[in-house]
């Protein structure tokens, strides 16, 4: 077994790591916002 450690291929993967970390961002924030909408919808203001 060659475990070989070549730091040039974390640089190469740079860009995947990026656009898998602004998918789940960009997932997070509608999940935020769709939160927000149906907090915002259903509030009841009859007191």
């Amino acid at each position: 077994m060659n475990m070989e450690f070549n730091p040039m291929n974390f640089i190469y993967n740079l860009p995947y790591m990026g656009k898998g970390m602004l998918g789940i961002f960009i997932v997070i924030g509608i999940i935020i916002l769709a939160v927000y909408l149906l907090a915002k919808i259903g509030k009841n203001d009859n007191k």
